[in-house]
């Protein structure tokens, strides 16, 4: 999901995009976004996409994490995107344009893969206002909202990995996910630019399933 970025920071944005190498190394290989490479680097240490696999992807936009797993899972696999912004096609993947924080949206998800999926991917982030309690709970709801999807979308033994900001609700989500998976690690991987608050919460091995009930709610 987009970030809005403010302008006062807009010069510095844009001077460190243009000569960041993740974002000329993804025009070189057809990446959509330099994010591409901070699910590729997570993805090949924790070994999290393989030839096969199901997969959700949530704030797909403008696609980068998609292209990136629709490579990896093949035409075996499945790769489903939603975004409330539109997502222009990305081949093996098929796009649901919808507010995730939608009971409706959800369960239109979930209806794509009845059997359960292998691993939930979410790079959700609220449009950012500026004032930082506001934007870390925002961010944590998003992030809980995801968990919360992904403990019903999981086959057991399945993983999640999802961006949060540093805050003081990190360990009371990563707790919750530590109830849910066999390991819970966090990631910050190269492409992360350093000054970002962002980090990745990864959960592999979903102990169990959860009958699907929640994502009825509002």
């Amino acid at each position: 999901m987009g970030v809005m970025i403010k302008r006062a920071g807009s010069k510095r944005w844009m001077r460190e995009h243009v000569t960041d190498p993740f974002v000329k190394q993804a025009q070189k290989d057809g990446y959509r976004s330099r994010a591409a490479y901070k699910l590729l680097e997570i993805a090949q240490k924790d070994r999290l996409l393989q030839a096969g696999a199901i997969v959700f992807d949530l704030g797909a936009a403008p696609g980068g994490w998609s292209q990136v797993a629709a490579r990896a899972v093949g035409q075996s696999g499945r790769v489903y995107a939603v975004d409330l912004l539109a997502v222009q096609p990305v081949p093996g993947v098929q796009i649901l344009r919808g507010d995730f924080t939608a009971a409706q949206t959800r369960a239109e998800l979930l209806a794509l893969a009845p059997s359960g999926a292998d691993l939930v991917l979410s790079d959700m982030a609220p449009n950012l206002t500026g004032i930082v309690d506001r934007d870390q709970r925002l961010s944590f709801e998003l992030a809980e909202l995801a968990v919360v999807f992904a403990a019903e979308a999981l086959r057991p033994g399945g993983s999640v990995l999802l961006k949060v900001f540093q805050s003081e609700w990190v360990e009371g989500l990563r707790g919750a996910m530590d109830e849910l998976f066999t390991r819970v690690a966090v990631r910050k991987p190269e492409a992360s630019r350093g000054r970002s608050a962002e980090v990745f919460l990864l959960g592999t091995g979903l102990r169990h399933t959860v009958v699907r009930s929640s994502m009825n709610q509002p």
